[in-house]
């Protein structure tokens, strides 16, 4: 199968409208409607219903297909320019806000230290966006974070073949402004909470469909959304009486406006690993390696 012709078909797919993926594209509409029926002539048979737009049976099954192609392909793109290209090393990191802490922060440090010629960049993403960008090689190396049990590692999303290491774990706490109700509890139960009104924050703190899911109830309602990766205006807002947020202990010292309860129940850590593609080299192993501890692996 062509690329090209897939990569229109995955537009489509996803703006449901042969005009809105043209726009995406930059291509015509009549080239993009040109690509699918090449597509569809390609492998026999139909992939979309045209009045309105709806993917039939054989292309949803393409599509579950498509994405992790595409990945690769742009990875093996990624992976062999960054062999072939000339000059200085590069290392592009992107980290959630909540995995980007001073400790790694110095282990970038000790990277620019051994490779002094290295063009280092270092990009604060969604948890979302990162697994994909590492997988597609737009990114070295990813650090992403979330709540997990002891035993269990982050999931992640099929995007491809990724290693995931974990580098950090910390206590998870409940941040409530000075005086809440609940500000003198010495620890706090997950379900008890469910009617509290919460900070809606997917990126700067433990999402509330993750809280949901582990709460196994509903509620956690949202008094606000925050569309940002910034944690201290997430803390800022929590001081304020806006609504609670799920946190890592860390991320809360010496926060003015609020107080902390440990998290009791269910029995959780927020945890950070560290993401990467089936090859890891040059300043990218060396940050690796400095992160995990593991010299074995990455030494």
């Amino acid at each position: 199968m062509d690329p090209h012709l897939l990569r229109t078909f995955v537009s489509v797919a996803r703006c449901g409208s042969f005009s809105d993926a043209a726009h995406e594209l930059g291509f015509t509409p009549a080239a993009v409607s040109e690509h699918i029926a090449s597509l569809e002539a390609d492998l026999r048979t139909s992939l979309l219903t045209r009045r309105p737009i709806m993917l039939t049976s054989a292309g949803a099954r393409l599509l579950e297909h498509a994405g992790p192609l595409l990945l690769r392909l742009d990875a093996a793109r990624a992976d062999v320019e960054r062999l072939s290209a000339s000059g200085a090393a590069r290392l592009v990191v992107g980290a959630s806000p909540l995995a980007m802490t001073p400790r790694i922060a110095a282990a970038l440090d000790r990277v620019r230290q051994a490779h002094p010629a290295i063009r280092a960049s270092l990009r604060i993403l969604g948890r979302r966006e990162i697994p994909a960008a590492v997988a597609s090689g737009a990114l070295d190396l990813g650090l992403v974070d979330g709540p997990a049990t002891p035993a269990d590692a982050l999931p992640l999303p099929e995007v491809g073949p990724l290693t995931s290491v974990t580098v950090a774990e910390a206590p998870l706490v409940v941040a409530l402004p000075t005086g809440h109700p609940l500000a003198r509890r010495l620890g706090l139960r997950l379900a008890d909470l469910a009617d509290a009104q919460w900070l809606d924050a997917p990126d700067a703190a433990m999402p509330l469909a993750q809280l949901r899911a582990m709460s196994r109830s509903g509620g956690f309602r949202a008094s606000l959304t925050y569309e940002g990766t910034d944690v201290r205006g997430l803390v800022t807002l929590t001081a304020a009486g806006h609504g609670l947020a799920l946190l890592p202990h860390p991320a809360t010292k010496g926060a003015p406006g609020i107080v902390t309860a440990p998290l009791i129940a269910p029995r959780l850590v927020h945890r950070t690993e560290l993401l990467h593609g089936p090859a890891v080299d040059g300043p990218a192993r060396t940050l690796a390696a400095v992160v995990t501890g593991d010299r074995h692996r990455y030494g």
